[in-house]
């Protein structure tokens, strides 16, 4: 396996499958071989390709469903993937002895005083294994296992060696329990329910000839040198800004859903992706390549519908554009718009001074003069009716007062000349605040950012929708009917833009037309008037 000679991961090509033989290409032999893997069985397509990735990654896939769903099979069919590879599988009980995986210990070593097993035909030997109800693992074998699946190394004879396992498949009817199956559980990074066949695909079931003989031709195979240099080359596979904003938000996701995933796992699920973009051809990894990543990160076989969910409204999401920021941005600018037009100013005329409003409600320029007083039991009138004589203009009469030595109609009462005067300080005279040349700049300009951000959002939707069909269609990993649900997702997502841009607009056309800082309306009526009288 090479290179081209510009050095780019997508022309990635296959050793020959026969000495002397052309080199073959990658994405089309694993193409080839996905669909010879997938051939004979009904509704499986997405554990065989995962089963397949698996290995090319060098990871482990964990199987969970009731007996009788194929897991087996899918197993024994990915052998025949890897040219020349051995194959070990077992039935795991809570009686299992370490003999039975690792082999039996040597006679002539115990003769020799050696602890040394008969490891051939064993899982130590094999290249692809299948561990069924792995879960059932006791202690005694447990951690020679563990060793085997992460550092591919297992202890003999006081001697640790490597291993040649490409992947372990694991099945079980139900997920583990105990702490103690906890580093076994991690160690799979793709996970995945196999439910029984539907009522729709089993008619096609009961059709089926039953054969589990290699269904891969040789030049569909792949070999260990190939899936060495298909890891080599992933590791220079770009990881967009996206993408890793799409885990770090994620990230957050989970830990609120209390689903915990080890930092080990979220490095080996990105270098999954990386292998994902890689074998579809490309240098860079892509939002549709994420879809693998709800297979990597659920506990509990119904977390992986709200993982998917989470996914799916994501997509088509470009650096740095996290959706849920948009509605929050809008939404503090429409308050801020609102806040805007309800403040208050005190007016100033057209020399920029200060206007009051005097005690008969007027506009104008001076701050204090004569106002009606007031005491707690009210303001005070300082002429009493006649026929109680006039009192001193230094003392003022509540209503009351007066109106217990005669009767007053509300005219009296209503009439300035008869309120007790002095001098006071005029109440500001309010009007819509006005605003500052610089200060409506300023908010457009930061709602345009905001308007080109969310257009560049709106682009890259657009992007997607144009390309999704083909995109998925054309994708090694990704199921085409996910084609429907990314399209479905992507034209919502285009809605909520148009409407998010509308807002937006609207908000701009807001701060465009805040009252700006000029003279006074009272000013503006009468521009010949003189400056001592503002109104």
């Amino acid at each position: 396996m090479q290179t081209s000679t510009s050095n780019t991961t997508s022309h990635l090509t296959l050793s020959p499958a026969a000495p002397g033989g052309p080199r073959r290409d990658l994405v089309a032999t694993l193409r080839a071989l996905r669909d010879s893997l997938r051939r004979g069985l009904v509704e499986r397509d997405t554990p065989v390709g995962l089963a397949l990735l698996a290995a090319l990654a060098g990871e482990h896939l964990l199987l969970v469903g009731p007996p009788g769903t194929a897991k087996s099979l899918l197993a024994r069919r990915l052998r025949s993937a890897i040219h020349g590879a051995s194959y070990f599988e077992r039935l795991l009980t809570r009686f299992s002895v370490p003999e039975e995986l690792f082999g039996p210990l040597s006679i002539k070593g115990l003769q020799d005083d050696r602890y040394k097993r008969n490891t051939e035909g064993y899982l130590p030997t094999a290249s692809i294994a299948f561990l069924d109800e792995i879960f059932k693992a006791n202690s005694a074998i447990l951690n020679s296992l563990l060793t085997i699946l992460n550092e591919r190394e297992f202890d003999d004879d006081g001697t640790r060696g490597t291993v040649p396992l490409v992947s372990l498949v694991g099945a079980s009817n139900e997920l583990p329990e105990g702490e103690e199956l906890d580093a076994l559980f991690d160690r799979f990074l793709i996970r995945f329910h196999v439910n029984p066949v539907s009522a729709e695909g089993f008619p096609k079931l009961l059709g089926l000839v039953t054969d589990e003989r290699p269904v891969v031709s040789r030049d569909q195979q792949l070999s260990v040198e190939d899936l060495d240099a298909i890891r080599t080359a992933a590791r220079s596979v770009r990881v967009a800004e996206g993408i890793l904003d799409l885990f770090k938000a994620l990230r957050g996701w989970l830990a609120e859903q209390k689903i915990v995933v080890s930092d080990r796992r979220w490095r080996k699920v990105l270098a999954l992706l990386q292998v994902a973009a890689l074998t579809n051809g490309r240098d860079e990894v892509s939002i549709w390549d994420a879809w693998l990543v709800p297979h990597c990160l659920w506990e509990k076989p119904e977390q992986l519908a709200l993982i998917e969910d989470w996914y799916a409204t994501r997509v088509g999401v470009g650096a740095g554009d996290e959706p849920a920021r948009f509605p929050r941005l809008i939404a503090a600018w429409e308050k801020q718009l609102e806040n805007d037009r309800e403040a208050k100013g005190q007016a100033r005329d057209r020399k920029g001074r200060l206007l009051y409003r005097d005690a008969h409600g007027q506009v104008i320029a001076e701050k204090t003069g004569p106002i009606h007083k007031r005491r707690s039991d009210g303001e005070l009138l300082y002429v009493l009716p006649q026929n109680m004589g006039r009192s001193s203009r230094l003392v003022g009469h509540s209503r009351q007062e007066c109106q217990q030595q005669c009767a007053l109609n509300d005219d009296y009462f209503r009439q300035p000349t008869n309120w007790f005067m002095e001098t006071g300080t005029f109440p500001a005279a309010l009007e819509a605040q006005r605003y500052s040349t610089s200060h409506i700049r300023g908010r457009v300009e930061q709602l345009d950012k905001l308007l080109d951000d969310v257009d560049k959002h709106a682009r890259g939707l657009s992007n997607q929708i144009a390309s999704l069909s083909a995109t998925i269609n054309a994708h090694l990993w990704v199921p085409p009917d996910f084609s429907s649900i990314a399209g479905q997702r992507l034209d919502e997502a285009r809605q909520t833009t148009d409407a998010w841009r509308k807002r937006l607009a609207q908000v701009r056309t807001g701060f465009e037309s805040l009252p700006p800082e000029l003279a006074s309306e009272v000013d503006q009526q009468d521009d010949d008037k003189p400056d001592e009288n503002p109104l």
